[in-house]
């Protein structure tokens, strides 16, 4: 069991707020740049953990049709020529150019919906040696994991969201598979500013685990 203080942390951004967002509409996901193996893994590994959170999935989502996108890339310039990405992502070239300039093989872009929980991620993955060292499987549940609620940008800085079973599996680590859901109890806001709220998801995870 995660204690309220460790959980605080898991959303306490590097300048010091509290900031917590879960997804507020069925997440309908979409690949871009890999084989239909891939494709059906990464697709795969957003319905488990959607399962496991008890959110939902859809084809299509109405307003956008789909709100996840995942890139697969070499180098970050790739993302000025995809069409139209620079109408969706606010300062695009900006953006390209500082992971460029860090050598960076992964960026989240999250976007908000009125009432402050998630209605899109954009996830982009520059495949280094790092990234293609690693099985799709591997890269494809830590992405999941981390776009299915609002982590702090210092969350996994330290340690990965994933555990390796004794045969070799990787897997969710149970104790964020349990904050996971207790985020997505439908008695826990979609968002919230208030690191009380650290409080109330340690509160659901005890009553869980009671049961």
């Amino acid at each position: 069991m995660i204690e309220a203080s460790a959980i605080e942390r898991y959303f306490t951004r590097s300048d010091g707020s509290y900031l917590f967002a879960r997804w507020g509409r069925p997440i309908a996901p979409i690949v871009f740049g890999v084989e239909d193996a891939t494709l059906s893994v990464v697709k795969g590994a957003f319905e488990a953990v959607c399962q496991m959170a008890g959110h939902h999935m859809a084809e299509t989502d109405p307003e956008l049709g789909s709100n996840v996108m995942v890139f697969f890339f070499r180098e970050w310039d790739e993302l000025l020529a995809v069409p139209d990405l620079d109408r969706l992502i606010d300062g695009l070239a900006p953006m390209v150019a500082k992971l460029a300039e860090a050598e960076a093989n992964q960026y989240r872009v999250f976007r908000f919906d009125e009432t402050g929980a998630i209605k899109a991620c954009f996830i982009f993955l520059r495949m280094d040696a790092v990234l293609s060292a690693l099985p799709a499987e591997t890269i494809a549940l830590s992405q999941v994991v981390q776009s299915m609620v609002l982590w702090s940008d210092l969350a996994f800085t330290d340690q990965s969201p994933l555990g390796q079973l004794e045969d070799g599996r990787v897997v969710l680590r149970p104790d964020l598979g349990a904050l996971i859901r207790a985020a997505y109890d439908p008695v826990m806001p979609a968002m919230s500013e208030d690191a009380s709220h650290a409080l109330r998801l340690a509160a659901r995870m005890q009553v869980a685990q009671g049961n």
